[in-house]
Formats: C-alpha cells, structure tokens, sequence
C-alpha cells in the first residue's frame, strides 16, 4: 500500500467468521465444563470434586462473559479491536479449563 494512503476496509464476512468462532470456542468451553463436573461428581460429592466444580464454573462464567460481550460488539458495522485485556482474560479463562480438563482426566 502507498505510503500516505487510505485504504477502505473491506470486512467482508471476517466479523461472521469471528463471531462464529467465538461461539464455537464458548461451545467447547461448555462441554469441557459439563464433562469436568461430571468426572468429578461421578462418584459422589467430595469437597476436592465440588471445589473443582465451583472453580470450573467460575472459569466458564468468565470465559462466557467475555465471548457474550465481543459477540456483541462484532455485530456493528465496523467492530473496535479485542482489547488487550479481554484477550488475556479469555486466554487464561481457556487456558485454565484446559488445566481443570487434564485434571479432571487423570
């Protein structure tokens, strides 16, 4: 691109793909949340496996307000940036359901 000029941002359909994307990864943090409360509460509750739980739901709680309102700014015409902020907290929401997935497995 010529220094000096402006480009007109073609979005296309790249806010639809987003947001389908955002909506995929939130379906799979649901799963994993459903699947780790269920390993831990399979053999009755203890307080190791509703502390697990708890912990799994807050992290799937967090995720999902950070999917629900980058959803929601994805449907204007022209939608900001992901902060680098909700980036983060969704990184390390996902990444800690992960942790409590592997845990949860073995």
């Amino acid at each position: 691109m010529p220094e000096g000029s402006f480009a007109v941002r073609d979005p296309g359909l790249q806010p639809e793909r987003t947001r389908l994307a955002w909506r995929r990864t939130t379906l799979t943090c649901t799963v994993v949340a459903v699947l780790a409360a269920r390993t831990a509460l399979h053999h009755g509750p203890s307080a190791a496996g509703v502390a697990a739980c708890a912990l799994t739901l807050l992290l799937w709680l967090g995720f999902l307000a950070v999917a629900h309102r980058r959803i929601t700014e994805l449907a204007v015409a022209r939608p900001r940036a992901l902060d680098a902020r909700a980036a983060t907290a969704a990184a390390l929401c996902a990444g800690a359901l992960v942790l409590c997935a592997l845990v949860a497995l073995f």
